[in-house]
């Protein structure tokens, strides 16, 4: 890939307002399209991706996840940077198959909190899970982000998903333990920084420790610290909490994406009282 046409296609994701996780995936699967043929992206034609897809998904083994987004960043740049939009549409999606993710119980988040390394890791995994964040949102987290004024009570979440800033829960429970944090720690420009204190703890850095955790706890090695972000959506619904707060607290755009948490909430099903149930008078 040329510095030129990188630089154009980073330009183009710049205007639409792309996240720097987006562009930057983005441009890795472009250069990793140009390393495997080894010319430039803008020679190549529809077969040439297509057979690459196939080899990220039969000799790679990506996910098809994966596979998906490099069939977005590739249609990007030939449909909005090179102007090619009947090649783009040419370039296929996979279908990726409908699978629940694996659900902590609150006991078992209570045992991965509890099997924390340090009180660095516990207090990280403790604000994942109380506030509901993706793991680049808790590595932002700012000391000022916590507003922490009785009328007030929430975290700050700076440029989520789609740059949106939102507001999620501060339960006096997370306070404390960001408390005692706090005054141990003593943290400045980001609350969870990284060793060198000059910049955000990186995403690799929260999902080890997570993992970590996890092993501790003995729990079944399913999932990475997202986890902790559909156990607080679906322990909420189980709670009684509606859709669209929900859907608030965690910042869907759409309520369907809310809406599968329906699916994992085991409290919807099992309170569920069959038809059969409802007859009456009872058949003998």
């Amino acid at each position: 890939m040329t510095t030129e046409l990188r630089k154009r296609m980073d330009n183009a994701m710049v205007l639409r307002g792309f996240s720097d996780r987006t562009r930057e995936s983005y441009l890795a699967c472009v250069r990793a399209l140009a390393k495997h043929y080894r010319r430039s992206p803008d020679e190549l034609d529809a077969a040439q991706i297509q057979s690459y897809l196939l080899h990220l998904i039969i000799e790679r083994k990506l996910a098809y996840p994966s596979v998906n987004q490099a069939v977005c960043a590739f249609r990007f740049l030939f449909h909005k940077v090179l102007g090619q939009a009947a090649l783009a549409f040419e370039i296929p999606m996979a279908k990726v198959p409908a699978r629940l993710p694996q659900i902590p119980t609150r006991e078992e988040i209570g045992r991965l909190i509890a099997a924390a390394s340090n009180l660095r890791a516990r207090t990280l995994l403790m604000t994942t899970y109380a506030a509901g964040l993706r793991v680049s949102e808790v590595c932002a987290l700012q000391p000022a982000d916590i507003e922490s004024a009785p009328e007030r009570m929430c975290l700050k979440v700076r440029q989520g998903k789609g740059n949106k800033d939102r507001y999620s829960l501060l339960s006096p429970r997370l306070l404390a333990a960001l408390r005692l944090y706090w005054c141990e720690r003593r943290p400045r420009t980001w609350l969870f920084p990284n060793h060198g204190g000059d910049g955000p703890m990186g995403d690799k850095t929260a999902q080890r420790i997570y993992y970590a955790a996890r092993d501790a706890a003995g729990l079944p090695r399913t999932g990475g610290i997202h986890c902790l972000r559909h156990a607080f959506a679906t322990h909420l619904l189980e709670s009684g909490v509606d859709l669209h707060t929900i859907q608030r607290l965690l910042g869907h755009g759409h309520i369907s994406t809310t809406m599968r948490y329906l699916h994992l909430a085991q409290s919807h099903l099992t309170g569920t009282r069959s038809p059969l149930d409802l007859l009456d008078p009872q058949p003998t």
